[in-house]
């Protein structure tokens, strides 16, 4: 039996604190943030016409569906935080679970969370315009290879270093800050998609005029580099994975988070999508990062656009609060099993949370902020996708153990789902690989980087009484 309070002998430790709604919470406060509010102004000039950005968000959310389904049949196997690490370093070898972890503490959470801090500051500016991305200053390098600080920078930070240090404070608190501004977040999405759609000042005829290529990539290619500020839009999908250690009833909890917490957020950004057109020419919406506030203004005049501006900051601070906690969950248990620093596998006796991996993980945040907001997106979306892809292409080989539990959905008509995942993920990779090659450079130099990290120095060094395992 799995009890809350520890015995005062006891190593500290995570529990088994979270319900259904709290893990459902979190991904939906996970996957609703800095995509849906800045990405469809991108798209825009990406893809030039209504009917292909309503498209690539149902081809977002039909992937991100898939892999929460996938990745439900792989939590229930291995219940444990961790997510992608687990499954990785279970069947490919301690260095690939290592590198995945790695890969998470950087563009997994890390950038993420710099990115949806960042569109909340370009949110502000709304009201306080020196706040605004636009404000900011080159203070290295050009071209792709920048680095930008101003006024956006500095709210992002603070809000950063606000929630790492409420999240050292204990699951359950957050957890309950998460339910509140993830409610909050829903209502906000839902009353925007009514009001819009029937009292708003838009146009149907919208949806019936392009706009001008800002790429003069062909379509196809570009369809597969879009879909990475999509897979960007949809990721936490698979978030509450990373905390399947303090799920209550792990089997049941975690597949019905995913899928509920997909599904729900799959339908939200169709919709809010419907309305940014319905609000906007898209010739009009090219290069927006606050699609929302401009949506918004067009739909109910400058006065209302303040508070929905200010209501889709609300819902951006959730984001950021759900992606700190956690992201830690990851370098916890990568610490325990002696593939990541020992000092994350530390929980703090009174606040039970990994004080040291929270910290760490807000600092890297707060410095990402001076990265440029595209390159940002577009560096998440191939590093992530990557692992992804890896991690269902696992679920093929695990299928094949003996004792393995399988969800009935993901046995219909397998393995068509798992592989529909694989071929759009290669498709992504190879694209990325071909159009972003200095992207795709970052991409392969944090992976490179993990690996030597781990065998110059981790697998050299495994903790005292515990021998690295081969494969």
């Amino acid at each position: 039996m799995v009890t809350d309070v520890p015995s005062p002998a006891a190593k500290p430790a995570l529990l088994r604190q979270l319900g259904v709604v709290s893990a459902t919470a979190l991904v939906v406060s996970n996957m609703v943030g800095t995509g849906i509010f800045t990405t469809s102004g991108f798209l825009a000039g990406q893809l030039g016409s209504p009917d292909l950005v309503l498209g690539i968000w149902v081809v977002g959310a039909v992937c991100a569906f898939i892999g929460a389904i996938c990745y439900s049949e792989l939590g229930i196997n291995f219940p444990s935080s961790g997510g992608e690490y687990v499954y990785l370093t279970r069947a490919l070898g301690p260095t690939w679970g290592f590198m995945t972890g790695w890969v998470s503490f950087f563009a997994g959470f890390s950038a993420p969370i710099a990115a949806a801090a960042l569109a909340f500051s370009d949110y502000l500016g709304y009201f306080f315009p020196r706040v605004g991305l636009e404000s900011r200053h080159v203070i290295a390098g050009s071209g792709d290879w920048t680095f930008e600080i101003g006024g956006a920078q500095l709210i992002a930070g603070v809000l950063i270093l606000v929630f790492t240090a409420l999240n050292v404070f204990g699951v359950q608190r957050v957890a309950r800050i998460q339910n509140v501004l993830t409610g909050s977040k829903v209502m906000i999405l839902a009353a925007f998609i009514g009001l819009g759609l029937w009292g708003g000042h838009g146009s149907w005829e919208h949806f019936s005029v392009p706009a001008a290529r800002t790429v003069s990539t062909p379509l196809a290619a570009q369809f597969a580099i879009s879909l990475f500020w999509i897979y960007v839009a949809y990721s936490g999908w698979n978030a509450a994975t990373y905390v399947a250690e303090e799920l209550r009833q792990p089997a049941r909890t975690l597949p019905v988070a995913l899928i509920m917490g997909t599904a729900l957020v799959a339908v939200l950004y169709v919709a809010l999508n419907v309305v940014f057109i319905y609000a906007v020419p898209l010739e009009e919406l090219k290069g927006e990062v606050a699609v929302g506030a401009l949506a918004a203004s067009r739909l109910f005049g400058p006065q209302v656009a303040g508070i929905f501006s200010a209501l889709m900051a609300l819902s951006l601070m959730s984001t950021v609060n759900g992606m700190i906690t956690i992201g830690p969950r990851v370098y916890y248990a990568m610490a325990k099993d002696g593939a990541f620093p020992a000092a994350a596998a530390k929980v703090d006796p009174r606040w039970h949370t990994p004080v040291a991996a929270i910290m760490a993980q807000g600092i890297c945040a707060m410095l990402m902020t001076i990265t440029p907001f595209p390159q940002l997106v577009v560096y998440i979306g191939f590093t992530l996708n990557i692992f992804a892809v890896m991690s269902v292409a696992s679920l093929l080989y695990f299928r094949h153990r003996p004792g393995w539990q399988k969800l009935g959905i993901v046995s219909m008509g397998y393995p068509l789902f798992p592989v529909l995942f694989l071929l759009v993920g290669v498709w992504m990779i190879f694209q990325g690989v071909r159009l972003k090659p200095f992207i795709s450079l970052a991409a392969v130099v944090t992976l490179t980087t993990g690996a030597l990290v781990f065998h110059l120095r981790l697998r050299s060094h495994p903790p005292p009484g515990r021998a690295v395992e081969t494969y």
